[in-house]
């Protein structure tokens, strides 16, 4: 090879190094952008929503469906560490729709600086309560009808018998609920009323979800902090283990709860254990 020639194999095996940069740079903004703006990956570590979405599920959630609050851009914390705790100076939401009751959503409360997942229960100015178990809108007990038995285990590893029902709001929508019983700690509780744009959120687990009947914890939720609406799962396993355990995934990941969306029509299934 001459040197000329050898000058320009190294001057396009250059070329080569540097479009291939440039390549992996403009997909780390594209994925960049889509997880601030449009859609971002979460993980599910506590039982409170079984079995619409249960420990060890990774769900995407929609960021710009209801527009942009407080704590859009955050990238969420891993243990004690934040990626990214970036809290817009914004009272009010912008762009975006209100959120529907029933909707599920990831949301920031007051008192908290880590992000919780629940069920749009209560919207503005409405009147929540839960006696003996059954939950009460505006004064009419909601509709549910049980739909079966299952065994729920806990991120403890605690397991409990579990009675599974189907609910109804009034608007028609409808998705799965368990209970432990009806007389334990939060199955009685005062009249909650929603204030001015607020929502209350309760989780699935009904029994074990700290959620907006818990005022010091969760409270009424500013609809400034919600973040984004849960939409589709894309991955499960079992046990919450790390994903990257490749070899664990053929005796643990849940395939057929991949690739889903989440739904207010959740399917009953027969177990929450696993």
């Amino acid at each position: 090879m001459t040197q000329s020639a050898d000058k320009t194999a190294k001057k396009s095996a250059a070329n080569e190094w540097w479009d291939t940069f440039v390549v992996i740079v403009e997909a780390l903004l594209i994925a960049i952008v889509l997880r601030f703006f449009l859609y971002q990956p979460f993980s599910i570590p506590t039982a409170s929503m079984q079995q619409t979405l249960m420990i060890g599920d990774y769900f995407v959630a929609n960021k710009f469906v209801w527009g942009y609050g407080k704590h859009s851009f955050s990238l969420g914390r891993y243990g004690n560490f934040d990626l990214l705790d970036f809290e817009l100076p914004i009272a009010n939401r912008i762009f975006g729709r209100d959120p529907n009751r029933g909707d599920v959503a990831v949301f920031r409360p007051v008192p908290q600086d880590i992000e919780y997942i629940k069920r749009i229960v209560g919207l503005p100015g409405d009147r929540i309560q839960v006696t003996d178990g059954r939950l009460y809108i505006n004064g009419t007990m909601v509709e549910r009808e049980e739909v079966g038995k299952a065994i729920d285990v806990d991120s403890n590893g605690d397991a409990r018998e579990v009675t599974v029902y189907r609910e109804t709001f009034p608007e028609g929508t409808s998705h799965i609920i368990q209970e432990i019983g009806d007389n334990l700690p939060l199955d009685n509780t005062p009249e909650y009323l929603v204030p001015a744009g607020h929502y209350f959120m309760m989780g699935d687990n009904r029994d074990r979800s700290a959620d907006s009947r818990v005022l010091s914890q969760v409270g009424y939720v500013p609809a400034v902090n919600l973040i984004a609406k849960a939409e589709a799962r894309f991955f499960s396993i079992k046990n919450n283990l790390p994903p990257w355990q490749i070899w664990q995934w053929p005796a643990n990941v849940r395939w057929d709860r991949m690739f889903q969306q989440v739904s207010s029509d959740t399917p009953y299934r027969g177990t929450a254990a696993n």
